[in-house]
């Protein structure tokens, strides 16, 4: 959540910021209540210091005084509750320089690398592939589970795991620390985080699955698990530059999806992903959040797949997110760009819900600043790959820096 000094400070700025994100907050009413907290927390305070002056003769006014105390502080408890779920609403703002774009149609395409693969032969979707190499069974998979879900099978399945072995090599060469999280999530923590508003509303999150028994989220990407694992932390000033790179599977509704993409794998109610996880010192954030770029763009570099990032604009970027980037991969099947990589500098939004803050060589405490950024999303990485790397024959060319993690250089059809 934002400062709410910074709040009572640039009321503006917040509200042009609500604005340019498309939300809609009542900032005049949450400053009404932040003054009548204030004064709450002034009258009581000063009742008890009457209290704590009066002599033992004075039985019945401090017997007064403390009934008095009693009725008031109910009262700022809910104005504190009231004040906390408006202060959820206001999302992180963007940063100046973000383009200011109602909706995705506004986002700005940065760069275009690699070049588009051409083909003397017809291309075929990812899921034609899939089926024909007997590699990808969605089927079987929704007799099992319904629609949007799906079987990895013989080389496919090979195929993430190099994947994943393949990020982890590289990047804990590159400082990050390997982990692999839990995938269910306190809805508090989501709370604080900026995924839902009302850690007591089950319903708060609608592409969320939530456990009512068990009062848990599971977790939609692993950066949720990453950003909640130091809540309530100090961190000291040479330990303050975290980075994590975690794999995990995740849990998606695609509520907003009806319709779209309901062949293959490439929108999907589970599926597994790798993501990085940064924290860092404020002065920091904007180097780490371009590291975390250009390391994605190596990624995608490495597995030889075209691409093109994108600057999203201030209606498309999430609620904690300052700043924001994605990767789309060229998918010659669909005969376009599709997402496959985003990252974002959430700068101390999260953070300050989470209470996770580091001291100074002065002794002084501030929050930190949180970026995370894909490495992979499995699946729609397996979807690049296949389209990009389809072969007249039928076959399938595995990209050079994954053979000597997948055993093999092409898939052919199997039984």
């Amino acid at each position: 959540m934002l400062d709410i000094k910074f709040i009572r400070e640039n009321p503006q700025k917040v509200k042009e910021g609500c604005a340019k994100k498309n939300v809609n907050v009542d900032v005049e009413a949450l400053l009404v209540l932040d003054v009548k907290k204030r004064q709450d927390l002034t009258n009581i305070e000063n009742l008890k210091a009457q209290k704590n002056k009066l002599g033992k003769d004075d039985i019945g006014q401090a017997k007064a005084i403390k009934e008095h105390i009693k009725a008031l502080e109910p009262q700022l408890e809910e104005t504190e509750k009231q004040l906390k779920m408006l202060l959820r609403k206001i999302p992180n703002l963007p940063f100046d320089d973000v383009p200011v774009g109602k909706d995705d149609s506004e986002n700005v395409v940065l760069r275009k690398v690699g070049k588009l693969p051409k083909f003397n032969f017809p291309v075929k979707e990812h899921f034609e592939i899939g089926e024909a190499l007997n590699i990808i069974d969605i089927e079987r998979a929704a007799k099992i589970a319904g629609a949007r879900f799906y079987f990895l099978k013989n080389e496919a399945a090979l195929l993430e795991m190099a994947l994943v072995n393949f990020v982890f090599a590289k990047l804990v060469k590159k400082g990050f620390t390997p982990v692999i999280p839990p995938v269910m999530l306190k809805p508090e923590l989501a709370a604080a985080l900026g995924y839902i508003e009302n850690p007591e509303d089950e319903k708060g999150d609608e592409e969320g699955y939530y456990l009512e028994r068990d009062k848990l989220y599971l977790t939609a990407t692993s950066e949720q698990s990453l950003g909640a694992m130091h809540a309530g932390e100090v961190f000291d000033e040479k330990t303050t530059n975290k980075k994590y790179v975690a794999f995990s599977s995740c849990f998606r509704r695609e509520s907003g999806s009806y319709g779209k993409d309901t062949k293959g794998i490439f929108r999907v109610h589970q599926f597994d992903k790798m993501e990085m996880f940064v924290f860092c010192k404020p002065e920091d954030s904007e180097k780490e959040h371009k590291n975390l770029l250009a390391i994605e763009e190596e990624l995608m570099k490495d597995l030889g797949l075209p691409y093109q990032v994108i600057n999203i604009c201030t209606g498309d970027l999430g609620k904690p997110a300052a700043r924001k980037y994605d990767i789309e991969a060229w998918m010659p099947g669909q005969n376009r760009y599709r997402e496959t990589h985003s990252t974002s500098n959430c700068t101390d939004f999260q953070a300050r819900g989470l209470d996770i803050r580091y001291k100074n060589a002065k002794g002084e405490l501030h929050f930190v600043h949180t970026l995370n950024g894909t490495a992979f999303a499995l699946g729609r990485i397996i979807v690049a790959i296949l389209e990009n790397n389809q072969q007249k024959d039928g076959s399938l060319k595995i990209p050079k820096v994954l053979q000597k993690y997948t055993g093999f250089k092409v898939i052919k059809r199997s039984e």
